[in-house]
């Protein structure tokens, strides 16, 4: 299969899928004498499984370790759930920073008068930052 084939069949982009094979992803593809790279079905299923852990928010650093985990059948399952829970505890750490900001510009924005002067407590705040 060609890398447009395969883009095809993954949802990825032609561009996502060479960044995945640089950043050491999808370790020895294969390639044609001419220079073309020859996918697999093995490769195929490891691009689905990328992206659906890109979907989840897994960083570059932990897919390879989920991959090198998923293609160990003697893992322990241990080892993944100790991963996912991490995640899940730095994804609770961006929720509740991403709240806060929420929070900071509904006040502003409600602060606000909104009309035809010049003042605006928006632009202020993200002047100033946010007071300690």
């Amino acid at each position: 299969m060609n890398i447009g084939q395969v883009a095809k069949q993954t949802g990825l982009s032609s561009k996502m899928i060479r960044y995945y094979e640089e950043v050491g992803l999808l370790p020895n593809i294969q390639r044609t004498s001419a220079g073309y790279r020859v996918y697999t079905a093995q490769d195929l299923q490891a691009l689905r499984f990328i992206r659906h852990a890109r979907t989840l928010d897994f960083s570059v650093e932990q897919i390879k370790e989920l991959l090198s985990l998923w293609r160990n059948q003697s893992r322990q399952s241990a080892e993944v759930k100790q991963l996912a829970l991490a995640h899940i505890q730095q994804l609770q750490q961006r929720i509740a920073a991403l709240q806060n900001m929420v929070e900071i510009l509904q006040h502003t924005a409600d602060c606000c008068a909104g009309n035809e002067t010049a003042d605006c407590p928006i632009l202020e705040q993200i002047e100033h930052g946010q007071k300690d």
